[in-house]
C-alpha cells in the first residue's frame, strides 16, 4: 500500500527550509527525524537535524546563499541516510493554491504549471516551494509528491472578508483576499481540539503566527473568519523584509512621481522593507533584540509590536470579543520579550500576561485572573502536511490513482 513507508516533508519558508521524515505505518504519521536550514541568505547559515530522541544527526554552520543550495545540500544528506530507500513520497508546503485549491493534491505537470502562474502573488515563497518539487523530481523521479496549500484553510472566509474595495469585475476575476499560514492555523485548531475538546475550538480565538513572515487570524468554530493578510503575502503585519499594510498612494507616488519601476518596487516591498529596512541591520528579530544600543533596531521592534497590537485589536471586531490568544511562529513561540510587548497595555481586551510564566516559556502564559487565555507554543506545519499526504496517498492507492510524474 502506498501509504506505508516513510514520507519526507519539505517546508520552504522565506528564510528557512524545515524538513522532517515521517513513518506512515500507523494511523497518525510518526516523526522519525527533523531539521532545518536556517538563516538562508546569510554566510552563517545553519543546517541541523536530529532524531525524535534529540540525538543530533548533523549540525553545520555554512554559507547558504539561497533555497536551491539548501535543498541540494539536504537531498545529498538524505541520500546518505540508511532509511532513504524506504521513501515513498514527499509532501510540500505550497504557500498559494489559488481559488481552486481547497485541499491537498497530488503533484502533476498540470498542477505545477498552474502554480507557476501564482508566483507573482507570493514571490518570496512560491519559487522556493516549486524548486523543492523540481529538485525531488530530478533526484528521485520515482517518488510521489503531494502539495499541501497554505491558502486552503482560508476557503472558509466569509465572502465579505474575501472582498476588496476594488470594482466587482476584478473580484470576479480572482482579485480577492486569500490569507496565508493556513497550515500553521490548522495545526493550532487541531491541537486545541485534541487537548481541550471541541468546546475550545468553538471559542473566539485569535492566532498570531509571528516569524519572518507574520499574520494573524480570527477563528471561530475552528474556521477562519478574518485574517490580516490578503491578496498577497505583503499585507497585514510588518515582517522580516516586507512592510505590511501600506497606503496604496505611496506605491502610486513612487511609480508616477519618482519613476520607480515595477521591478524595483517589487524588490523594495519583498526584500528591502520590514525589520530589515527599518533597522538597517537585520530581518531577524533575535539580531535586533541583541542590539538595544542601536536606535534603529529599537524603533523597528517598536514598530513591529505597535502594529501587532493594532491588528490584534482589530480582529476582535470580527469575533465580537476574544476568549483565547495563541502566539506561535518563530517569534511568537520563542520570544518572551516580544510577547510581553505585544500584550502590554491590552488589558482592556482582557489580556493579562504572567511575567514568570512568560519568561519560563510555559504553554499558558496568561495570569490566573486573565479573562482571556493566552498560550504560546510551537506550531507543526510539517505534521499537518504529513497528515494530508498520508490521507491523500491512502485514498489514491485504494482508487488506483497513484502515479509518478518523473
Amino acid at each position: 500500500m502506498v501509504s506505508n513507508g516513510t514520507l519526507l516533508v519539505l517546508n520552504s519558508g522565506s528564510s528557512s527550509v524545515k524538513f522532517a521524515l515521517f513513518d506512515l505505518a500507523s494511523h497518525e504519521p510518526r516523526r522519525v527525524w527533523s531539521g532545518a536550514f536556517q538563516r538562508i541568505g546569510f554566510d552563517n547559515g545553519r543546517f541541523t537535524a536530529s532524531d525524535v530522541g534529540g540525538t543530533i544527526l548533523v549540525e553545520e554552520t555554512l554559507p547558504v546563499p539561497d533555497h536551491v543550495a539548501a535543498l541540494d545540500r539536504l537531498l545529498d544528506w538524505i541520500g546518505r541516510q540508511a532509511m532513504q530507500d524506504e521513501l515513498v513520497a514527499v509532501g510540500h508546503r505550497i504557500v498559494h493554491g489559488g481559488e481552486d485549491c481547497d485541499c491537498s493534491l497530488l503533484v502533476t505537470p498540470e498542477l505545477e504549471a498552474r502554480l507557476e502562474h501564482l508566483i507573482p502573488l507570493a514571490p518570496l515563497h512560491m519559487p522556493h516551494n516549486l524548486a523543492g518539487i523540481t529538485a525531488v523530481r530530478m533526484r528521485r523521479p520515482d517518488l510521489v509528491q503531494v502539495a499541501a496549500f497554505d491558502t486552503a484553510f482560508r476557503h472558509s472566509l466569509p465572502r465579505i472578508a474575501r472582498m476588496t474595495g476594488l470594482p466587482r469585475s476584478l473580484l470576479d476575476n480572482g482579485i480577492r483576499r486569500y490569507g496565508f499560514h493556513g497550515l500553521s492555523y490548522e495545526y493550532v485548531v487541531e491541537d486545541m481540539r485534541r487537548r481541550s475538546g471541541h468546546i475550545a475550538a468553538a471559542e473566539r480565538i485569535i492566532v498570531a503566527h509571528l516569524g519572518n513572515g507574520a499574520s494573524m487570524a480570527a477563528i471561530r468554530d475552528g474556521r477562519s473568519v478574518e485574517t490580516s493578510m490578503g491578496f498577497s503575502t505583503l499585507a497585514g503585519l510588518p515582517m522580516g523584509t516586507r512592510p505590511g499594510d501600506l497606503d496604496p498612494g505611496i506605491l502610486l507616488h513612487l511609480m508616477l512621481e519618482r519613476q520607480v519601476s515595477a521591478e524595483e518596487l517589487q524588490d523594495i516591498l519583498y526584500h528591502q522593507s520590514g525589520l530589515l529596512g527599518l533597522s538597517g541591520l537585520s530581518r531577524n528579530m533575535a539580531d535586533l533584540l541583541a542590539r538595544p544600543d542601536l536606535p534603529e533596531a529599537a524603533e523597528a521592534i517598536d514598530f513591529y509590536c505597535h502594529h501587532a497590537r493594532r491588528h490584534l485589536a482589530g480582529l476582535t471586531a470580527a469575533l465580537g470579543g476574544l476568549d483565547r490568544l495563541v502566539l506561535t511562529g518563530g517569534i511568537g513561540a520563542n520570544s518572551p520579550e516580544i510577547r510581553g510587548r505585544i500584550c502590554d497595555g491590552m488589558d482592556y481586551l482582557g489580556l493579562a500576561l504572567d511575567a514568570d510564566r512568560n519568561n519560563a516559556q510555559q504553554r499558558v502564559v496568561s495570569a490566573d485572573d486573565s479573562p482571556v487565555l493566552i498560550e504560546a507554543f510551537k506550531t507543526d506545519e510539517e505534521l499537518v502536511i504529513a497528515r494530508h499526504a498520508q490521507n491523500l496517498l491512502g485514498a489514491a492507492s485504494i482508487a488506483g490513482k497513484v502515479q509518478n510524474y518523473g
